[in-house]
């Protein structure tokens, strides 16, 4: 039995212990990595995303009255809580990006019912691998199911980000909760996030994995980083007279860089690097030029070290590590940053000896053993049908 259908089966069964009959509804949200293209989203640049094989499932049943009744099982939480379009969120609680989302959609006109919920994840928390998102988006799949509906997918997306900003106090772009909705299996998503289009890269290669390294150093994106460096982005498009660094080419920038601030010439010039390092990182893709895909991979970590300064000890140590390990094609942290997981591109037939490789050294200088995953591009958000579930 997969990962994946121990998830679904073990989400089925807690439903049935909590509530005592089968859940109605079944549906699943991926967590994701973002292979390049870090803090771009809200600069209006592209991201190239996928979802991984880590999902947030929830199973739910009706219930009469008019409160959602939660259950955490990798929290082992229970909460109830309003079918409200005024709910507010709740101090730090994991339940506000449920709320959230039924708050939201409620606000919008959707009639949501009374039910009861059982929530169950395998997206690691804390690494960068949206696990919030992936919760946002399977609420509101729910919400589909729950009420026949069938939200636009771009929509979707928005809402869940609302979600996140309104209910969860995190000012993130669109590439979080755009990719567990709209990622495709054995695709890459190169997201637009100026004009919210996108396209489908396929990603078909059975020699070439995708690791993901957990540094096992924990961060939060609500303690003011990272809207900080939000706020820097802004004052170098501000510096630089226009309205997004999107619109900046590298030479603007320079030809400017004596009447800038030190340190928002160096954010500036992190997210229009990375911007071109997407964009061609993306054609690379397409060429099948892996090695080629692997090395703006490794410049994309060191500005966002040394430009954006968002990387810390760790991630650097895994990096670092990575290149000297053969077989890695490329390496870059993933996520918000300062602390979280790195991604890697390796060659699918040297896979255990990379890890180990990695995971020696790492735990050998740092004390920490690492966990790891290799995944391939998975699928987005979507709903399960009962009857393929195993008792």
């Amino acid at each position: 039995m997969s990962d994946f259908q121990d998830l679904v089966s073990a989400t089925v069964n807690a439903f049935r212990d909590r509530f005592g009959v089968d859940p109605i509804w079944l549906v699943a949200a991926p967590g994701r990595v973002n292979l390049i293209g870090e803090h771009i989203d809200y600069n209006d640049g592209f991201v190239m995303p996928m979802a991984i094989d880590r999902y947030v499932v929830i199973a739910g049943g009706p219930f009469d009255g008019a409160a959602a009744n939660l259950y955490s099982v990798n929290l082992e939480d229970a909460a109830a809580i309003p079918i409200d379009a005024d709910s507010r969120p709740e101090a730090m609680h994991w339940t506000n990006y449920v709320r959230g989302v039924i708050a939201i959609s409620a606000a919008n006109g959707l009639d949501v019912p009374g039910m009861n919920a059982v929530v169950n994840s395998n997206v690691p928390t804390g690494g960068g691998l949206s696990s919030s998102a992936a919760l946002e988006v399977a609420t509101a799949t729910l919400l589909e199911a729950v009420t026949g509906t069938t939200m636009d997918p771009v929509e979707k997306a928005l809402l869940s980000q609302q979600a996140e900003h309104e209910f969860a106090g995190v000012p993130c772009g669109i590439m979080d909760q755009f990719s567990s909705v709209l990622c495709k299996q054995n695709h890459v998503l190169l997201l637009d996030c100026r004009s919210q289009t996108f396209e489908q890269v396929p990603f078909i290669n059975e020699d070439i994995s995708v690791l993901i390294t957990n540094s096992g150093v924990k961060h939060s994106l609500a303690d003011g980083e990272y809207a900080l460096r939000r706020k820097q982005c802004e004052d170098a498009a501000a510096a630089l007279e226009t309205g997004s660094l999107r619109d900046v080419t590298l030479e603007d920038l320079m030809g400017r860089k004596d009447d800038m601030d030190e340190l928002v010439f160096r954010r500036g010039h992190h997210v229009i690097t990375e911007i071109a390092r997407t964009v061609s990182a993306a054609q690379a893709m397409k060429s099948g030029q892996w090695e080629r895909l692997g090395q703006l991979m490794y410049e994309s970590h060191e500005s966002l070290s040394k430009d954006f300064e968002v990387s810390c000890k760790e991630l650097d140590l895994l990096v670092d590590l990575a290149k000297k390990t053969e077989g890695v094609l490329g390496s870059r942290m993933t996520g918000g940053g300062f602390g979280g997981c790195t991604v890697s591109l390796v060659k699918t037939a040297q896979l255990d000896s990379i890890m180990t490789a990695i995971a020696t050294g790492y735990s050998a200088a740092t004390g920490i053993q690492p966990a790891m995953f290799a995944t391939k591009p998975s699928e987005g958000a979507h709903a399960l049908s009962m009857a393929s579930t195993v008792s």
